[in-house]
């Protein structure tokens, strides 16, 4: 017998045909280079900032991706850390990790509004209207601000300058949207956005000046770039390419899951479908049912065992069929001494809803259940072969 069936090894070919094409056609229509809307700088995009990480590599700037996390980080003196709108929060140890960082002399340029839950002593607030381009001016005398005299930036938030010790660097009459502060021996520089050094913004009068002036002294100072929050990981299986690998060697699995279901599927024994009889007594019982239900005649069940159950009583009793109900519980009573208040309520309750032709269903099964129950308990019915076994 073969391994696969022939009609098996055509579908197994067919689907495996079409798994080859829809890789080919990812790899082909996969654009070469990453142009994301996210400000890394990994990214061509308008909002990317891949070409100011590239105007300080072949400018003479030591700059260098981080790839790690924020506990790794070295001693600052000496360090510019650059943390552009980060997608991911810090836990404590790397919050008194990057503090640390900063009051041992580093330099840490942080972005955005989430990049202000892990500095310290940071006061901004969100901007609820997204903005467009809006040019501000530099509020504080300063060498950055006669080489840019105005910035342009669409911010995420706005620092609310409670804090003296903060120096404002631009803004507007309401708003500030870049501000320094130190430390210990170290200095912290926030924006609200990163518009200034995204690819597209760079290019906007001023502001690749206000960029290069907040990264520090050219040949003294090693620029840490930080990827590691926007999910580029050092190591592979944190990198979005190991991602998208486990995701193929996934498919291939369930590929050779599914040759092998389909194998054993057919290779297995042939069993026929047990055939249910239609002589079942369970199958009248519930057409039998169904069609009380479907006709709303609960008073014609309750008739028919009402019936059955005055038919065994009287032939035990040797009495008239049509004996009073009075009559028949005395009788019961004292031949049999059974004595139960309820069994003439529930005769006499049968009797008048026998011709309620609007009788409620649960009224019915409950007049159905309490004579079976009085059945049971006078042994009326005959004994099924199970049960006398």
């Amino acid at each position: 017998m073969p391994l696969i069936a022939r009609e098996d090894r055509k579908l197994l070919i067919s689907a495996g045909i079409i798994l080859v094409l829809v890789i080919t056609a990812a790899i082909a229509l996969t654009p070469s280079e990453d142009r994301s809307e996210i400000p890394t700088t990994y990214s061509s995009g308008s909002k990317g900032a891949k070409a100011a990480y590239l105007l300080l590599k072949e400018t003479g700037y030591n700059v260098e991706r981080w790839e790690q996390p924020a506990a790794d980080l070295p001693s600052g003196a000496g360090n510019t850390l650059v943390i552009v709108s980060p997608s991911e929060l810090l836990n404590e140890e790397s919050r008194t990790k990057l503090r640390n960082f900063v009051a041992s002399g580093g330099r840490l340029v942080a972005v955005g509004l989430f990049a202000t839950s892990f500095l310290p002593d940071a006061e901004a607030r969100p901007e609820i209207i997204k903005t467009s381009w809006t040019r501000y001016r530099a509020l504080t005398p300063s060498a950055t601000a006669r080489l840019a005299p105005d910035i342009a930036m669409a911010p995420e938030a706005y620092w609310t300058m409670s804090n003296s010790a903060v120096l404002p660097l631009y803004g507007d009459d309401k708003h500030v949207v870049a501000v320094q502060y130190r430390i210990g021996q170290g200095e912290i520089i926030w924006w609200g956005g990163p518009t200034p050094l995204t690819n597209a913004g760079m290019k906007e009068p001023g502001n690749l000046e206000f960029f290069l002036s907040c990264i520090g002294d050219r040949p003294h100072t090693r620029i840490l770039w930080d990827e590691y929050m926007h999910g580029y990981r050092r190591y592979a299986e944190a990198t979005p390419a190991y991602t998208q690998i486990k995701w193929l060697f996934l498919q291939f699995g369930l590929l050779a899951m599914f040759a092998i279901l389909t194998y054993s599927r057919r290779s297995g024994p042939v069993r026929p479908a047990p055939a249910e009889s239609r002589l079942s007594p369970l199958e009248f019982v519930e057409t039998l049912g169904g069609v009380y239900d479907r006709a709303k005649a609960g008073s014609v069940a309750v008739e028919v065992y009402y019936q059955r159950f005055r038919y065994w009583v009287t032939r035990r009793l040797g009495v008239a069929p049509n004996t009073a109900i009075e009559d028949l519980e005395r009788q019961i009573r004292e031949r049999w001494h059974f004595s139960d208040p309820a069994l003439v309520r529930t005769l006499q309750r049968c009797e008048s809803a026998r011709f309620e032709h609007d009788l409620a269903p649960s009224e019915a099964l409950r007049l159905v259940q309490a004579l079976h129950d009085f059945a049971a308990k006078l042994k009326l019915f005959p004994a099924s072969p199970q049960e006398r076994d």
